[in-house]
């Protein structure tokens, strides 16, 4: 699937690059714009974040907001742990339906508020980053 990104994304992508060492393959705003996820491929998270998180660290100074590395995965599945790798999953499930592919992330009660995130930011990004690299047209939680 093509990702068609914004003058203003890219711009993000380069600075990440330039302060990491690491090409994102891709990058979205979730939270009303104010936290920033970019995706790196499989085997880049360390190089990313740094030697204790001095790169990471140094991205979010410069760019002055939250700032968050996914590590990519071919399996849709796997790609969605590692969104919500803060949040404790009992089950992943993919089923098919009228609208296309659907995953359905099983958490437990306690872990929901977290995984939805505040205002639904981390929700947010795990439709839009799942969509673009697995075309799931939902994620929801059973």
């Amino acid at each position: 699937m093509k990702i068609n990104l914004s003058n203003e994304e890219l711009r993000y992508i380069s600075l990440f690059e330039e302060l990491t060492g690491v090409t994102p393959r891709d990058f979205v705003e979730s939270g009303n714009g104010s936290i920033y996820t970019f995706v790196v491929d499989e085997g880049d998270m360390g190089k990313a974040i740094g030697k204790n998180g001095r790169n990471i660290q140094k991205v979010r100074q410069k760019m002055d907001e939250k700032v968050n590395v996914v590590e990519y995965s071919d399996n849709p599945k796997k790609f969605l742990e590692n969104i919500f790798s803060s949040v404790e999953i009992q089950d992943i499930e993919i089923v098919e339906d009228e609208d296309g592919k659907v995953a359905v992330v099983d958490v437990d009660e306690s872990e929901k508020g977290k995984a939805v995130g505040r205002n639904g930011w981390n929700i947010e990004r795990a439709r839009k980053l799942s969509n673009r690299h697995h075309e799931l047209s939902e994620v929801s939680f059973a």
